[in-house]
């Protein structure tokens, strides 16, 4: 545990991913305070509203999918919101996350509704995806957290698990929108209990932006109020251009890359929506 004094003591930019991989999604504590996130109908944070999901997996099912059952690995699923949704319109589902409470949420989700979704805790790094899918699914973002040598061996990874024809659907960050997160201001709030703590306590959070790599980290130091205790939580998100993503697929074998304009009318400049086909 860090003290207040670390806080004055800090490197001024941090090494990104030198502080942490990402914020602690396993950690069983955490992952219960982000599912609150994740099932609030108040904001779009942690995952989008029902209603936006909604009109999301109606432009999978229809644009991409064109009504055929089909056999779809989502990850980085959360709660199985996608999942659910589309194996109730026929298709096969499998979902993998890292977070404990968003799996046992939608491995109990799947129990009372016996839809035939199964669900993975693991890290999608080091996960089996299977073989034979038609679709494969990394959506809102996740797909930047990771080191670039990480996420060309997700694509490898997703391309070897689709069947021939199979469709790579992925929804990354834009550039700006990565570039913005780092150049952001820092800032600071007091919580009675929210995502970091249940406890009272205060998040000083600053972000960098590392020109040189295309790079946002962010530090989030949460200082319990009681105790005066610090805990630090980093995140980082990596910026690719247009070309960039383009080039990281046709280099691991996929084929007619295409950027939409978002799922259907959904609009949303904060990301891409980027189809590929085995």
């Amino acid at each position: 545990m860090k003290d207040i004094i670390d806080i004055i003591t800090r490197s001024q930019a941090p090494q990104a991913w030198g502080e942490g991989e990402k914020i602690a999604w396993e950690n069983p504590n955490f992952s219960k305070r982000i599912l609150r996130e994740h099932l609030s109908q108040e904001h779009d944070e942690a995952s989008r509203r029902s209603e936006l999901i909604d009109e999301h997996v109606r432009w999978i099912h229809e644009g991409l999918l064109r009504r055929k059952p089909a056999r779809v690995l989502d990850l980085c699923c959360g709660p199985g919101f996608y999942t659910s949704r589309l194996a109730s319109l026929g298709h096969t589902c499998t979902g993998i996350d890292y977070s404990p409470a968003a799996i046992g949420y939608a491995r109990q989700v799947e129990a009372e509704s016996a839809l035939g979704c199964s669900y993975i805790q693991e890290d999608i790094r080091t996960a089996a995806y299977g073989k034979d899918n038609d679709l494969l699914m990394i959506l809102f973002g996740e797909l930047n957290v990771f080191k670039k040598e990480d996420t060309q061996q997700l694509i490898q990874k997703a391309y070897q698990a689709l069947k021939p024809g199979g469709i790579l659907l992925l929804e990354p960050h834009s550039f700006s929108a990565v570039q913005e997160i780092g150049e952001q201001a820092p800032s600071w709030y007091s919580e009675e209990s929210g995502l970091f703590s249940d406890k009272p306590h205060i998040v000083l959070s600053e972000s960098f932006w590392d020109a040189e790599r295309n790079i946002a980290s962010t530090r989030h130091f949460i200082v319990d109020a009681i105790t005066t205790a610090l805990l630090q939580q980093s995140e980082n998100i990596k910026a690719y251009t247009k070309k960039e993503y383009k080039d990281l697929l046709e280099t691991e074998g996929f084929q007619k890359v295409k950027f939409h304009r978002s799922f259907g009318d959904a609009l949303d400049e904060d990301f891409l929506v980027i189809t590929t086909i085995k």
